[in-house]
């Protein structure tokens, strides 16, 4: 059973969720505004995952969803919108969602999207409990506490950045496509679009690269995907 945290304004689709989510068995917390689920996070409750709309009274879900990040580097986020811009989901990925969701859309798919999460989040920490250390030149990835050093310099990850590290770390020097990338780390029944493995590395180039605009560890081949090098 996981904690879960709605945000959502829109009563019929917050009480429809939050009814579904109990339904497989969950622990569920919704609120309508993003006052105050930071007032319960700040509270101490301890979310696995967060469902946020934008679309929010006040602060809108992007900056709560920002503000999440900043605090909890390890909770999952999947944003909700009745956008489909491209805009919308390359921002809502950029500051630290996991996955977005267009409404409308089916139960079914929000559930199997949070179910894909939690076996994420959980994977990362049975992976971790058999094999502590990954090293790759002047990188560690430690997987028991989920953080990347670079040259012994400390480097905070998403549970998402997280799992493309992984990836990339046990298949060094190996072009691996787009989609194998995205059934490796969001799992085969994932149904979301491709382009948010797009976003998830140029975070991490950001966060790895001396030069980002010109990496030289997460390696762009073009048209197929990307390589890991050191």
């Amino acid at each position: 059973m996981a904690e879960i945290l709605i945000v959502e304004d829109e009563l019929s689709i917050g009480e429809i969720v939050e009814i579904n989510l109990k339904m497989a068995h969950h622990s569920v917390t919704r609120v309508t505004n993003a006052e105050d689920a930071i007032t319960l996070i700040g509270g101490g409750i301890k979310f696995d995952v967060a469902i946020l709309d934008i679309m929010l009274p006040g602060m809108n879900g992007i900056y709560l969803c920002e503000h999440i990040r900043k605090n909890d580097d390890k909770i999952g986020i999947i944003m909700l919108s009745a956008k489909s811009q491209e805009y919308d989901k390359v921002t809502c990925l950029s500051v630290g969602a996991d996955d977005y969701i267009t409404k409308p859309f089916g139960m079914q798919e929000l559930l199997a999207r949070v179910e894909s999460l939690l076996r994420r989040l959980n994977r990362t920490e049975q992976v971790a409990s058999n094999e502590d250390i990954l090293q790759s030149g002047p990188f560690t990835l430690d997987l028991k506490s989920r953080v990347l050093y670079k040259n012994k310099q400390m480097i905070d990850l998403t549970s998402v950045e997280f799992s493309i590290m992984e990836l990339f770390f046990r298949n060094r020097d190996t072009a691996l496509v787009r989609e194998k990338i995205l059934e490796g780390v969001w799992g085969e029944n994932y149904y979301g679009d491709v382009k948010i493995v797009d976003v998830n590395i140029r975070r991490l180039r950001i966060k790895i690269e001396e030069d980002p605009s010109n990496p030289q560890h997460i390696v762009t081949i073009w048209g197929y995907g990307y390589r890991w090098t050191v």
